[in-house]
């Protein structure tokens, strides 16, 4: 079994991108063996009511009975938009979403921001993941309208701290990670589960030692990347590195564990 934890739909306004629908997705899926994709909606992250775009993910995978037992719909979510509360219900309550991401970058606030805290409290207490994501796309070829700085992952560390008994997701790592022992403790500790799109998981094998075998799944970033790199990582570990109850791990069993499938 094979369960992707990072895919899109929709648009990104500085790149085109192929495959970005369901459908699309759900090729990319038979074609490398994926059961079942964690996916999101692009345009949320530009939307000014970021709920239209969870409703048009929603509608999409209602669309078509094939669409319904592979797709794990997340709602973006902006806690400083008039609404957020009520949005948050919608996704959780009515559409059934296990998750949601945020984007305080590209939404203007801050990881310490009141709202924030309330939205990652309001998800711990119903056993919904947040997702946070250090990269969109890779700034040294962003677009000039694009945002000129991207977080990396020490910028949402005091988030982890502040409601330690959430469930974050830790999406396309993009930046080096020189960490104290307080931070590296914080992710080896808390409920985290870190996906293997990230451009800086080059050795993959020295992660896994670093954080530990628990805290990794396969994820792709698709359509922004390309699908096979985030499974290479898993696949090109060397039998003293992994063996199969160790890929089985990364494959699928974090995965359905940490969003109790």
């Amino acid at each position: 079994m094979l369960i992707d934890i990072n895919a899109y739909t929709g648009h990104w306004p500085f790149k085109r991108l192929r495959g970005n629908s369901c459908g699309g997705v759900l090729e990319r899926m038979k074609e490398y063996g994926t059961d079942l994709s964690v996916i999101t909606n692009l345009n949320g992250v530009f939307y000014k009511n970021t709920q239209s775009a969870n409703e048009e993910l929603y509608e999409e995978v209602r669309s078509k009975r094939a669409f319904n037992d592979r797709f794990l719909p997340f709602g973006i979510i902006n806690p400083i938009y008039a609404g957020w509360k009520d949005d948050f219900s919608t996704c959780v309550k009515n559409f059934g979403m296990k998750g949601i991401r945020v984007f305080p970058n590209y939404h203007d606030y801050t990881i310490d921001d009141p709202n924030l805290l309330d939205l990652v409290k309001m998800a711990r207490d119903n056993d919904v993941a947040v997702a946070l994501t250090m990269r969109i796309v890779d700034s040294r070829q962003r677009s000039w309208m694009d945002l000129s700085t991207e977080w990396a992952l020490k910028d949402y560390l005091p988030l982890l701290r502040a409601v330690p008994d959430a469930k974050f997701m830790l999406l396309n790592l993009g930046t080096p990670l020189a960490m104290s022992e307080e931070d590296e403790r914080t992710i080896r500790e808390g409920n985290v589960l870190i996906d293997t799109s990230g451009r800086y998981i080059t050795n993959f094998a020295s992660f896994v030692k670093r954080f530990g075998k628990n805290r990794f799944a396969f994820g792709t970033h698709f359509p922004v990347l390309d699908y096979y790199t985030g499974l290479l990582r898993i696949e090109s570990l060397r039998k003293e590195e992994a063996d199969e109850a160790d890929r089985e791990l990364f494959m699928h069993l974090n995965a359905s564990r940490f969003l109790k499938l």
